[in-house]
This record gives C-alpha cells, sequence and structure tokens, in this order.
C-alpha cells in the first residue's frame, strides 16, 4: 500500500473525508528535491512507501485493505486490534461486519463503525473505528432523559389525587410496565388491616388494577419489614413471599425477579411498594435508584392524600355536628325548615334553629343569628346550642330561659375575649285540646316572627328585646299568640330581609316584600312554605352574594294531623347533587 492509495487524508485529526476525483489529495508524503529543485522521483517514493506503516498505526481508525477480488492485501495495526480476524491475504467474508460495507456493530464485546472507501484499480479500503465509549455516553444520556421524563409523568399523575384511594391505584398503574410487569403497594395497616392494589400488565400493554385488604399479622415479612423502613436486601425470599401471598399469579419463584422499597412517610413508611418483572430482566444498580426516586414521589403523594383525607373527614364530622339540628317530632305539630349558608362549600354558618322536647309534651323552639359567618361563626352556634340542651332542663319559660342563656354566653366570650353576640326568638308551643297550639314567645334582639292566620292574611307579632349574649340582664320581650289548625307561624332570620337585589343589585328584599310572599299561603304545610320563603329570597339575590339564611316555620296541624314530615333546603355536600336543592 502507498500513499497514493488514501485520497482527501486530513492531516493530524485522523478523520478521513469521501475521497473525490476533482480534487487532488488533501496530503502527500513529501518529495525530496535535488540540489537543482527539481524532485527526485525514485527516492521520494521508496521513502514514503517505508514511513507509510508507521504513520498509519497512529492514526484512531483502522484501515483494511482490499483488492478487486476481496483478498485482503493490507491490515493497519489498529485494524488489527479491533478486528483479530482480518489478516494479510484472507479474505473479506471472513471479516464479520465489513461486507455489508458502512455499518456500526458489536464486536467482540466493543461498538465498531465502519465505513466503506473505493480506491483506484477497484480496490477497496475500510476504516474501523471503535466508537463504544460514545456510545455508552449516548445510551446513558437517553437513558437519563427517559427516567427524567418518566418520573416528571409521575410527578404530574400523582400530584392530582387527594384520595388515598386513587392516588394508590394511580401509583401502581404508573409503575406498570416502565418499572415491573406487576406491582403491588401495600398501605401501612389502618385499625389493624392493610389495604394492598396490584397492577399488572396485559398482552397489549395496558395494565389491570385489583384491590384487596389483609390482617397486619398475615402481611409477609418481607412487607413488614419494609413498613418499618428496612428494604430487604435479599431479593430471593421476597420473591417466594409474594407468589404465596398471591400478588405474582401464574408465576414461578424462577420466572422472576422483585424489588421492595419502602414509600416515605411523615413519621414512618406510609407504605411498601413491591416490583416484580422476568428474571431474564435483572434489576440494576440504575433500575434500583429508580425505583427509589418514584417511591419517593409516590410516598409524598400518598401522604398527602392520607392526611387530606383524615383532614376531611375531621371537618365532616365537625360539620355534621355544626349543622342546624332538626327540630323533635310534637303531636299536633307540623315543622318546616330552610337553611343556606353563606359560604356553601362550608355547609355551615351563624343561623341557628331547633327545638327540644318538654316534659308536659310541648317543645321549646328556637332560631337565632350570631355576629360573623364561616366557621367561626358556626363553632359560636355550636357553644349556643350547646347551652340550650342543657339549660332547657332547668328552665322552660322563655323569657328565663333566654336570659340565662344570655348570663352563660356573657361568661363564654368574656372567658375567651370574643365579643361576640347573637340575636334570637325563643318559644314555648303547647299544644291544645281543639286542634290548636299555644304559643309563648321570647324576643332577644331579633326579628318579630309573622303568623299565617286561616284568613290568609300575615300578621306580625310585636316582639322586641334586647341582644343576647352582650349586657347582663338584658331587656327580653315576650308576647303569646295562638295558632288555629291551619295557621303557621314563621321565623326567620336577616339573611332574608336583608337579601340585596333587585333592578339595581342593592336593594333588600325587606318585611313587606316577604308579607307579600307569604300572604295567601295558608293552605302550604310548613315544610312547603319554608322552602318557599327560600326560593323567593334566593330568586331577589339572582345569585348574588348573601348572608346565612335559616327558616323555621310551624303549623298547627290539628288533631291527627301528620306532624313528621319535612323539606330541608340545606345544600348538598360536593359531589351529591345540585346546590340548594330540598331534600325529602
Amino acid at each position: 500500500m502507498t500513499g497514493a492509495d488514501v485520497r482527501d487524508l486530513g492531516p493530524g485529526d485522523g478523520r478521513f473525508p469521501t475521497p473525490s476525483a476533482a480534487r487532488a489529495p488533501a496530503w502527500r508524503p513529501a518529495m525530496p528535491r535535488s540540489a537543482a529543485g527539481l524532485p527526485a522521483v525514485e527516492g521520494s517514493r521508496s521513502q514514503a512507501a517505508a514511513d507509510w506503516p508507521e504513520v498509519v498505526e497512529h492514526f484512531r481508525e483502522g484501515l483494511v485493505v482490499c483488492g478487486p477480488d476481496g483478498i485482503v492485501g493490507h491490515v493497519s495495526p489498529v485494524a488489527e486490534r479491533l478486528l483479530p480476524e482480518a489478516v494479510v491475504g484472507g479474505t473479506l467474508a471472513e471479516i464479520g461486519g465489513l461486507s455489508s460495507g458502512d455499518a456500526e456493530f458489536t464486536h467482540h464485546g466493543r461498538r465498531l463503525r465502519t465505513r466503506l472507501v473505493p480506491l483506484s484499480a477497484g480496490r477497496s479500503c475500510w476504516y474501523v473505528e471503535d466508537v463504544s465509549d460514545s456510545a455508552e455516553h449516548a445510551d446513558a444520556l437517553v437513558a437519563e432523559r427517559a427516567r427524567s421524563a418518566f418520573l416528571a409523568v409521575v410527578g404530574e399523575k400523582l400530584g392530582n389525587p387527594l384520595h388515598p384511594d386513587r392516588a394508590a391505584a394511580a401509583v401502581v398503574r404508573l409503575a406498570v410496565p416502565t418499572l415491573a410487569e406487576a406491582a403491588v403497594l401495600v398501605l401501612a395497616p389502618r385499625s389493624g388491616r392493610a389495604r394492598w392494589w396490584r397492577a399488572r400488565r396485559a398482552d397489549d400493554d395496558s395494565s389491570t388494577v385489583d384491590r384487596g385488604a389483609l390482617a397486619a399479622a398475615e402481611l409477609p415479612p418481607a412487607v413488614a419489614d419494609g413498613l418499618s423502613g428496612v428494604e430487604p436486601h435479599a431479593v430471593d425470599w421476597l420473591v417466594e413471599q409474594a407468589v404465596e401471598a398471591g400478588w405474582l399469579p401464574g408465576l414461578s419463584v424462577a420466572d422472576v425477579c422483585a424489588r421492595l422499597v419502602p414509600l416515605p412517610g411523615r413519621d414512618t413508611p406510609a407504605g411498601v411498594l413491591l416490583v416484580a418483572r422476568p428474571a431474564t430482566r435483572w434489576y440494576g444498580t440504575d433500575d434500583v435508584e429508580l425505583i427509589r426516586a418514584f417511591a419517593a414521589r409516590a410516598g409524598a403523594a400518598l401522604t398527602t392524600a392520607l392526611l387530606y383525607h383524615d383532614q376531611a373527614e375531621v371537618a365532616d364530622t365537625l360539620q355534621a355536628s355544626l349543622l342546624p339540628v332538626e327540630p323533635v317530632e310534637v303531636p299536633g305539630v307540623q315543622w318546616g325548615t330552610a337553611y343556606r349558608p353563606a359560604q356553601a362549600g362550608l355547609r355551615i354558618g351563624g343561623d341557628f334553629y331547633g327545638s327540644h322536647r318538654l316534659p308536659d309534651g310541648g317543645s321549646v323552639f328556637f332560631l337565632g343569628d350570631v355576629s360573623g359567618k364561616g366557621v367561626e361563626a358556626a363553632v359560636f352556634t355550636g357553644q349556643l346550642r350547646q347551652c340550650l340542651h342543657a339549660l332547657h332542663r332547668v328552665e322552660q319559660h322563655p323569657a328565663r330561659l333566654l336570659r340565662l342563656l344570655n348570663d352563660a354566653l356573657l361568661e363564654t366570650t368574656l372567658a375567651h375575649g370574643q365579643g361576640r353576640f347573637a340575636t334570637m326568638v325563643l318559644g314555648a308551643v303547647r299544644p291544645h285540646r281543639d286542634g290548636g297550639l299555644a304559643l309563648t314567645l321570647a324576643g332577644g334582639g331579633h326579628l318579630p316572627p309573622l303568623v299565617v292566620r286561616s284568613s290568609g292574611e300575615v300578621e306580625q307579632l310585636a316582639l322586641s328585646g334586647m341582644l343576647i349574649g352582650v349586657v347582663p340582664d338584658p331587656r327580653v320581650g315576650q308576647v303569646s299568640t295562638r295558632l288555629a289548625p291551619g295557621e303557621t307561624c314563621l321565623l326567620y332570620s336577616d339573611g332574608v330581609t336583608e337579601a340585596r337585589g333587585g333592578r339595581r343589585g342593592d336593594e333588600q328584599l325587606g318585611t313587606a316584600r316577604l308579607v307579600q310572599a307569604v300572604t295567601g299561603c295558608q293552605r302550604m304545610p310548613a315544610p312547603a312554605l319554608a322552602e318557599r320563603i327560600e326560593q323567593v329570597t334566593c330568586d331577589w339575590l339572582a345569585q348574588r352574594d348573601h348572608d346565612d339564611i335559616a327558616v323555621l316555620a310551624l303549623r298547627a296541624t290539628g288533631a291527627g294531623g301528620r306532624a313528621h314530615r319535612h323539606l330541608h333546603a340545606v345544600p348538598a355536600p360536593a359531589g351529591a347533587g345540585q346546590e340548594g336543592t330540598p331534600a325529602p
């Protein structure tokens, strides 16, 4: 082989561009000149031929030159190391990977890239380069990008579920098939039982999720260790326990490799994640690190979901205890109620109503409004209702009971520095022998009740008084009246009369419009009349912001009348239906 056989050789960088017949060679061995300046042709050729093997030895690429008949005529030292089967005098077919021209293939554990360059006289030269390191770096970069993309998707998918069950199902579904052919998530036991979720890869690469529960004492030892924060390192018996627990149906111990990692929680692990796939795809160091990174995100999502669930459960319990209590049944009395808090999402507010049965067959009933709105107002109404529940057992006279309640509230508000107060109407109802009802009402700074008479006319009772919980020994108004069968007494909060709406949106509904709305409604049952007041108020508001709205109606049903049916215009919890839909 001579320098003329390799055309367009780039000096020094070891790269060989494609030869071009139109261009002169990029490099030729320098030819010595005679004293007259003419080239010494014969001597220069022999010198170049002598220097060429030494020059080629330092190329980064190996060279294999073949004649037209496919016989190897030259192999550079680099090519000898990369292709040991390439020998001078051998055939091209004996050298694996070169017969197809330009290619990239694995040979003797190394990644080789070959490039075919035609030479003169039908000869050819293969350039062979070892690209193992660069290919390894490229593969590592691709793998890292895939891991980062996977974890980004995990973070996005696990950022939404706030329910533990949905979060757990999302965790195992995301683990398949990227991390495993089967994934099992076991949550930390609660009340002696541990719930688990499992996802398995289907034939179409989708995943199916199922769930179950085990007694804490029946958990496999590896899972119990994982729940204590220990990551097991002996994975053989881990597979055995998973198969024995029934989490890997249809698989034998010899066919599967598995790993188990704890899911970080607040103080202790929120659960453990078991991943399994065929033994031919063993979990390497990079795989385990990816599983741990996935488990960290899954643990954070589950911890958040569990915390939210616990807080929501406490909030629901507290809300249920702070909601207005429906009046107790009393012979001859039909109750109707309507309730709409200012903040519908909370379902609680500062308005309240209820009743307590008296030993003589009557009932103490009440409707009131505390200062403020929202959670703080609802808590104050809870305190007030608890006071009434205790005090009505020692005092049934409305005016005296209201004064006792005032003293109790003063003591509570002064002790806590709250400075809250309430308005209230408190009454006692007792059935009469003729089917009517005898009412005695006491007022503490609240709006006077309305009475819908049997003629259809509406009467406003002259009831006044001072706020409750402001000063000792307040002036409490009192009035008595009688309801004939078919007549109704209405108690309502200022959220009704002070509702702002109308043409300009700032006009109050007022008492006059309220009276007009219930005039002629003497035939309406108490639940329907309470619902009508709530609906008239909402129509006036036209979806504007409003204060808490509460209505309590009691109707004299007469002897043998039905007294147990109620309609409640209380917004249902989220997801239970449309807001404000009356419930039977």
